[in-house]
């Protein structure tokens, strides 16, 4: 099993594969998509987009995992521009015929550090124990992208079970 995890974000957008069976990780990439702040948003978009469907066209994921939009209330307009770009993530799982699973902030944490409230330090260090990565992984985006790949590897095993006991 293949999975893209997608850490969405106009500056930079973390992007992670991981490959492996239920709780083993047999491999794993990660990095990010950048755009600068001196393009025109449609621009920015439209790197991202196709950052997105070049990362699907090479590894060729069987599954999206992708942080779900949030906003916080002192900034909206945060929310609206995360909105954008996770369109259009959305839409390049949608033209590459990937099933999307998009999964909360809080409930990531919760996932892997057992607790929702944990900081960006605490989900990194996480990652890093569950891959056997020696070093930080940097930036912090593509730590959060690989962190949702593994959800989407682990969650992916469970619904297959779930599946196949109700087959039979």
């Amino acid at each position: 099993m293949r999975v893209i995890g997608i850490d969405p974000g106009l500056a930079a957008t973390g992007i992670a594969v991981v490959e492996g069976s239920a709780l083993k990780v047999s491999d794993y990439a990660f990095g990010t998509i950048t755009t600068s702040a001196d393009l025109a948003m449609t621009d920015r978009l439209s790197r991202i987009y196709d950052g997105v469907i070049k990362a699907i066209n090479d590894q060729k994921p069987d599954l999206m995992a992708i942080e779900d939009v949030y906003s916080l209330n002192r900034y909206p307009k945060s929310g609206i521009v995360l909105g954008k770009v996770t369109g259009v993530i959305l839409l390049a799982a949608c033209h590459a015929a990937i099933p999307v699973m998009e999964i909360a902030v809080r409930e990531a944490k919760r996932i892997l550090t057992g607790s929702g409230g944990a900081d960006k330090a605490q989900l990194e260090a996480c990652v890093r124990m569950r891959l056997n990565h020696p070093e930080p992984i940097r930036p912090s985006h593509a730590s959060d992208a690989l962190a949702l790949a593994l959800i989407g590897l682990y969650r992916n095993r469970s619904l297959q079970r779930l599946n196949a006991d109700r087959a039979s």
